[in-house]
């Protein structure tokens, strides 16, 4: 019993980590498309009626 305690505590560790990288790999991709979204939008907004550039975004 006092054996796999420690043995336990370290698979929980290594169970958070793993977690831990796991979540931050997929908010690196999910900042790099709106990254690539933001990017777009100066691309394609379109003119308003002065002919100036408007925003594409609401706020």
């Amino acid at each position: 019993m006092i054996t796999t305690v420690p043995l336990l505590l370290v698979l929980l560790l290594a169970l958070i980590l793993f977690g831990a990288g796991f979540a931050l790999k997929a908010l690196w991709w999910i900042a790099v498309i709106v990254l690539v979204v933001w990017l777009l939008g100066f691309v394609v907004r379109s003119a308003d009626g002065g002919g100036r550039k408007g925003r594409w975004y609401r706020w």
